[in-house]
């Protein structure tokens, strides 16, 4: 080992001994790469104020930290919080006292709980009045509803038929019948129920000794309805906005030996200034029938020019050994009932369009 001049130390070591041992020889390697090493650092690393080999490494940095610095948590003012607090009360059994609530939320916690019922309140009548709204604009609904309802009417007046004037019943619209026949006063009332959807319909009676039993021709059977309403008007004392309808059956020849029975139904109403008229179908009637019609009239019979002494409906049911109101049934499968039922149902139809108009 020398010293130099500018302070730095050297370490340099010489083979002295050539016959050392193999272990020796690798020692001895080692130190003499070493001090090679060590010559190569110095010029690169050499400093004039320090002498240490470690001195010119730099000193370690610091290490990245992977955990992550906890959020800052920010002074917040202090907010009275409101509870919204349902509190359940029990009805005390007997003998058991009620202790007043002390809670200092008391006042806070009871507009918040009123506050509840009144938006469910509006909620609720909002939702109503939707309901309501759509239901009346809705025309679909309607319908639907409107069926609902006549199943109902339908299936209960099947069971009860009776239960048909009490349902229907009522409205607007008031029609008397020149007759107290339910064979006529029932397919009226339900013809004039059926058109305008409620309506009172009665019958009064109507014996007239100026109408012959069964009147012949279309004036004959015109003329004797027309006394059955001014009858029902004056007698019975039926006011003028009332309308009053008559339902008269006659014979009519429409060929050589051809005779049928048909009605007429006549509608009179003074406060509208309307009347209106149509026919029921027509009913063949044997010639031998109207024969025998013929032949038990009387010579003097004082309404032989407007027609017959004897009802037509008695001889046919005689002869078909049904009913007094049977025959038509029995002869064309077409009841009576049904047959004035249609001619009524037109003239309904005819006479609401005409008040609409009016």
């Amino acid at each position: 080992m020398t010293d130099e001049s500018n302070g730095e130390s050297t370490f340099e070591f010489v083979d002295k001994k050539e016959d050392l041992a193999p272990g020796d020889n690798q020692k001895s390697a080692s130190n003499s790469s070493l001090s090679s090493s060590t010559s190569l650092l110095q010029p690169l690393g050499a400093s004039s104020s320090s002498g240490n080999l470690l001195s010119n490494i730099a000193p370690p940095s610091a290490l990245p930290s992977f955990v992550a610095s906890p959020p800052r948590v920010e002074d917040q003012p202090n907010v009275p919080i409101e509870a919204n607090v349902i509190v359940q009360t029990k009805q005390p059994q007997q003998g058991q006292q009620v202790l007043p609530s002390t809670s200092s939320n008391e006042l806070e916690g009871s507009p918040v709980q009123t506050s509840i019922p009144q938006e469910l309140g509006t909620v609720g009548g909002a939702l109503f009045s939707w309901v309501k709204d759509t239901v009346v604009n809705n025309s679909v609904l309607n319908k639907v509803a409107e069926r609902a309802k006549n199943s109902v009417n339908s299936m209960i007046t099947t069971l009860d038929p009776q239960m048909r004037e009490f349902i229907y019943s009522g409205g607007d619209v008031e029609v008397v019948v020149a007759c107290n026949k339910e064979i006529k006063v029932s397919p009226v009332r339900e013809a004039f129920q059926g058109v305008f959807g409620k309506a009172t319909v009665s019958g009064v009676p109507c014996d007239l000794p100026a109408v012959p039993e069964t009147p012949v021709g279309f004036d004959a059977g015109v003329a004797a309805a027309e006394m059955r309403i001014k009858y029902a008007r004056n007698v019975h004392e039926v006011p003028q906005e009332v309308p009053i309808v008559g339902v008269q059956s006659f014979l009519v020849e429409a060929g050589q030996d051809k005779w049928y029975e048909l009605g007429v139904i006549l509608l009179e109403d003074q406060k509208n200034n309307v009347s209106l008229q149509t026919f029921t179908q027509m009913t063949p009637v044997p010639s031998q029938i109207v024969t025998a019609a013929q032949e038990a009239t009387p010579e003097d019979y004082p309404l032989k020019s407007l027609g017959l002494a004897v009802h037509i409906g008695a001889l046919m049911a005689t002869n078909l050994q049904v009913g007094y109101n049977e025959w038509h049934h029995a002869l064309t499968g077409v009841s009576r009932r049904d047959t004035i039922l249609l001619a009524v149902q037109s003239l309904a139809g005819l006479y609401k369009n005409t008040i609409t108009i009016v």
